[in-house]
C-alpha cells in the first residue's frame, strides 16, 4: 500500500475550485501545524509589502544576536550556526537575492567586528565566515549587471576590512 504524493501543479488545479472559506479554513490549518508556516504565512500578510523595513528589522536583530555571542570557540560557534538559521530562514521566505545579499553582507560585517581574533584560528569559525563569501559571490554573479556592480563595490569593501582584522583571510581569494 503507498501513499499517493501530489504535485504543486495538482494542488494548484485542486485549490481554483475551492471557494473562499474552504479556502481560508485550508490555510489556517496549515498555520495550525507547523511554526515556519505561521511565520510565513505572517510574513506575506504583514511584512512583505515593505521588504525594506523588514530588512533593517532583521539586521537590527542580526546585530543583537552577535552582541550576545559566547566567548567559548565552541559556543561561539553554535551560535553563529544559530544566527545563519535564523537569517536563512528568512532569506527564503524573501525569496529576494537583493535582501540575501544584504543580510549576509551584514552578517560578515558583524562577525569581523563581533568575534575575537584568537578565536579565528578555529577551524569551524573561519569555514562560517568563508562559506558565506562565497555564498555571496555566488548570488552577486546572477544579478543584474548594474546590482552586480553595486553590490560588488559593497562586498569589496568588507572583504578588505575582513583582511585588516583577520590576518588568516586572503582578500584576493574573495575579490569580486
Amino acid at each position: 500500500m503507498s501513499i499517493k504524493i501530489y504535485g504543486v501543479q495538482d494542488i494548484k488545479k485542486e485549490l481554483q475550485h475551492l471557494d473562499n472559506s474552504q479556502l481560508m479554513e485550508l490555510c489556517l490549518r496549515l498555520v495550525r501545524h507547523k511554526k515556519e508556516n505561521k511565520e510565513l504565512t505572517a510574513y506575506l500578510l504583514f511584512d512583505a509589502d515593505n521588504e525594506q523595513a523588514f530588512i533593517e528589522s532583521l539586521v537590527a536583530e542580526n546585530g543583537f544576536m552577535f552582541s550576545q555571542l559566547p566567548h567559548n570557540n565552541y559556543q561561539l560557534a553554535k551560535s553563529l550556526r544559530k544566527i545563519l538559521r535564523f537569517l536563512n530562514k528568512y532569506i527564503k521566505f524573501t525569496a529576494s537575492k537583493q535582501a540575501e545579499i544584504e543580510l549576509l553582507i551584514n552578517f560578515c560585517r558583524n562577525y569581523i567586528q563581533y568575534v575575537d581574533k584568537r578565536a579565528s584560528t578555529y577551524k569551524p569559525l573561519r569555514l562560517l565566515l568563508t562559506r558565506q563569501l562565497e555564498k555571496i559571490q555566488k548570488t552577486i554573479a546572477k544579478l543584474h549587471e548594474d546590482l552586480q556592480f553595486d553590490y560588488s563595490q559593497d562586498f569589496n569593501a568588507m572583504v578588505g576590512e575582513a583582511e585588516e582584522k583577520l590576518k588568516w583571510l586572503n582578500m584576493n581569494d574573495y575579490l569580486l
